[in-house]
């Protein structure tokens, strides 16, 4: 297994967003750039002891006449180099299409920062600016008009004397497959004579090379066709321009047109921005018929039907195909940093996505099947998958366990939304390697560590393996395959040993530790990353299966989860304000995590506490609207107060996978829906308390067929539209 991250192994760890990113470049080969910077702290400086067993707890621990010890915080390794400044995102409109992009600020392309034109993680064009009548336009508006496209509008004053008004709007359309759309409207009462020039250059660079600083100077140009061309030892990228320029300027990289503009008229431009030896772009987002339903919300609360319409979008300009098997559509985690296939988000975005169909679940499920190991070693069953930052309390943690983990619990619950038989059977073999891995790796004790070997028992992984076990032998029972007996038995024992060791007692209350170290001592601070002992997964007739916590303990965690110090306001921080270390921009330590706030709402609400639920919705609705309803996946946590919005974190991801499909978990969690295609019934567990009114949800997708449910402002759930034969659960 991985070894515990030590200065001499920090390439293996979590790499800031510009240090580790996965990208598909044209030939559609997966790639990963990394550059070793920071070494992550080790586990001696954490104060954890991999040497010291498997994480079963000492004689003393919390609850045992011990107080709970928390780590030591972290301190900068030394020698180590400044970390590079990343160019930030947060006021960049993001056109995306996956393997293409198009990022910008106000609508003139700079040169500076992310600007540009991208395709498979390469910047195609980096600058793009227009004057006309030898003068910028005055940007006036900015805004995205769908996931793959912007609009920009900008004017110019020509004759000062005529008064404020402006003489010539310019309208700028920028779409992510490379192109844009550059109009001019005379508003003028007379006819206008123009030159109209456009700038244009590039350092062909690659996006990891951009975000370290090291993307070099723009390349010279060479008139090419009705443009302009750019070429480097690795790649070559052309503009054309239709209608052709009338001067072509190869050493300025410039393009002029002389337009004439009667009173009332307009004249456009378009620029096609191209990879030399590619072919056009094909976004998997815009095939005919996609992975995903066009599922729309109404309601009395006006925000939903914006906010799961963007979220489909988002979700289907971030679709992939697999380049060895097209038919295989999988999720990126998100842009601009993560265009290409994480594992663990990929599994979890495709589970949230679950309500619009289940071939987004399909595709995803075959895809990491393909890298799964199969040799005989003791990693074999694990899906590879790269560290995760935990941020100063605890090492990094494989995204590979969180990602095996996943893998039975999408496929068993896949199989619950209408997932084919046949094409569940298929999948079973790659299940079955999971599970194995999970009761080779976890051996005789009840807990699994995570990193593997020696790492400590997490909350969250005890979680996720939880679920999986649970899941998975409904999974094998129902295919008539062994090894469920077992399964269910280390999952009663890992539940009966979790209660007792990982609950902290104070004055408050008490808490879940966030983990075991190997040598039993309790990390007790509070994250988000506890919202995990919620969600335990769906079994037949629409049963939750048991989850870690007892009923006491779950109705105190729902109780801190509702708290200040938890709560921002607009959603749930990922370290609590009273922790040691609490940072609010922290992506560890204190910033909102969409993901974590969204599994939070569905599980409280399934456990039946809507009051904290219906409050950490309404916040995250909230944050949604001062985001244009396109959620990153995090901002700030700074507490909220009257007047305030929140605060984007610089170096998020906009749109993302997980903070897309947060939006499905959180409002069909409204209705409780809880399909079991296989006994041809669907179960209704709405919120009584309607939170925000009536809500209808229509082009769901269960058992194969259209379903469209509607919550009442009492609290009444009622299905509209259903596949036939599919019966209503009690």
């Amino acid at each position: 297994m991985q070894q515990q991250p030590t200065a001499s192994s920090a390439a293996d760890g979590e790499r800031p967003p510009w240090d580790r990113r996965e990208w598909y470049p044209p030939d559609g080969v997966v790639t990963t750039t990394r550059k070793t910077i920071a070494a992550p702290q080790s586990s001696k400086a954490l104060g954890l002891n991999p040497a010291a067993g498997r994480g079963r707890p000492s004689a003393l621990t919390p609850g045992r006449g011990r107080r709970p010890t928390a780590a030591p915080p972290a301190r900068a390794p030394e020698g180590s180099r400044p970390a590079p400044e990343l160019p930030p995102t947060h006021a960049a409109l993001v056109c995306v299409a996956l393997p293409g992009l198009a990022i910008s600020g106000e609508g003139q392309l700079t040169g500076r920062g992310l600007d540009g034109f991208y395709r498979g993680g390469r910047r195609l064009l980096s600058r793009c600016q227009v004057r006309v009548g030898g003068r910028e336009p005055l940007a006036v508006q900015a805004r995205m008009t769908g996931a793959d496209s912007a609009r920009f509008v900008g004017t110019l004053r020509l004759s000062p004397s005529a008064g404020p008004d402006p003489d010539v709007v310019v309208e700028r359309t920028r779409r992510a497959d490379g192109t844009e759309r550059i109009t001019l409207r005379n508003a003028a009462l007379r006819p206008l004579r123009l030159p109209v020039e456009v700038a244009l250059g590039t350092d062909l660079a690659e996006l990891a090379a951009i975000a370290s600083g090291k993307a070099g100077p723009e390349l010279a140009a060479t008139v090419h066709d009705s443009g302009l061309r750019w070429a480097t030892a690795g790649a070559a990228a052309s503009v054309i321009a239709d209608p052709p320029p009338a001067d072509a300027l190869a050493s300025a990289g410039l393009l002029r047109w002389e337009v004439e503009l009667a009173p009332g008229g307009t004249a456009a431009v378009e620029l096609r921005v191209r990879l030399d030896g590619a072919g056009p772009l094909r976004p998997a987002g815009h095939a005919t018929a996609g992975p995903l339903a066009p599922a729309r919300a109404t309601g009395d609360d006006p925000r939903v039907t914006p906010l799961l319409e963007t979220a489909v979008a988002d979700l289907q300009a971030l679709l992939l195909r697999d380049p060895a098997h097209p038919a295989d559509i999988h999720l990126a985690a998100g842009a601009p940093w993560r265009c290409g296939l994480a594992p663990a988000e990929a599994l979890a975005a495709a589970r949230m996505a679950l309500p619009l169909g289940t071939r987004l679940a399909a595709g995803t499920l075959r895809a990491l099947a393909r890298t799964q190991l199969t040799d005989r070693s003791p990693r074999s069953g694990l899906i590879p998958g790269p560290r995760r930052d935990a941020g100063p309390h605890l090492p990094p943690g494989c995204t590979g366990t969180e990602a095996t983990l996943l893998f039975p619990v999408l496929l068993a619950e896949a199989r619950r939304w209408g997932l084919p038989e046949q094409e569940a059977r298929e999948l079973l073999p790659a299940a079955e390697r999971c599970l194995t891995w999970l009761r080779t790796t976890a051996g005789d004790g009840p807990y699994l560590p995570d990193p593997q070997p020696g790492g400590p028992a997490r909350c969250d992984t005890q979680a996720h393996a939880c679920r999986a076990a649970l899941l998975g032998a409904d999974l094998l029972d129902a295919f008539d395959r062994p090894g469920a007996i077992e399964l269910r038995q280390w999952a009663q024992a890992l539940q009966t040993a979790f209660r007792a060791d990982f609950w902290v007692e104070d004055r408050g209350g008490g808490r879940p530790a966030a983990a075991l170290a190997p040598d039993g001592r309790p990390v007790p601070h509070l994250g988000s990353t506890a919202v995990h002992l919620l969600d335990t997964g769906l079994l037949g007739s629409g049963r939750l299966a048991p989850g870690l916590l007892d009923p006491i303990q779950t109705e105190q965690l729902a109780r801190l989860l509702g708290t200040p110090a938890m709560d921002a306001g607009w959603g749930l921080r990922a370290l609590g304000a009273k922790e040691a270390g609490h940072n609010p921009f922290g992506h560890r330590t204190g910033a909102v995590r969409v993901h974590d706030t969204a599994l939070a709402v569905a599980g409280l609400a399934a456990a039946g506490y809507e009051k904290e639920a219906s409050g950490l919705l309404k916040g995250l609705l909230d944050a949604a609207e001062h985001f244009g309803h396109r959620l990153p996946d995090m901002f700030a946590g700074e507490q909220r107060f009257s007047g305030s919005a929140p605060l984007p974190h610089p170096a998020a991801c906009r749109p993302a996978a997980t903070a897309a499909a947060s939006a499905i978990t959180m409002l069909t969690a409204l209705a409780g829906i809880r399909p079991d295609t296989p006994a041809g019934t669907v179960t209704l567990c709405p919120l009584r308390s309607a939170p925000i009114g009536e809500i209808g949800l229509t082009g769901l997708r269960v058992a194969g067929a259209p379903f469209s449910v509607r919550v009442s402002r009492l609290g009444l759930a009622m299905v509209e539209e259903a596949a036939d034969g599919l019966q209503l659960g009690v």
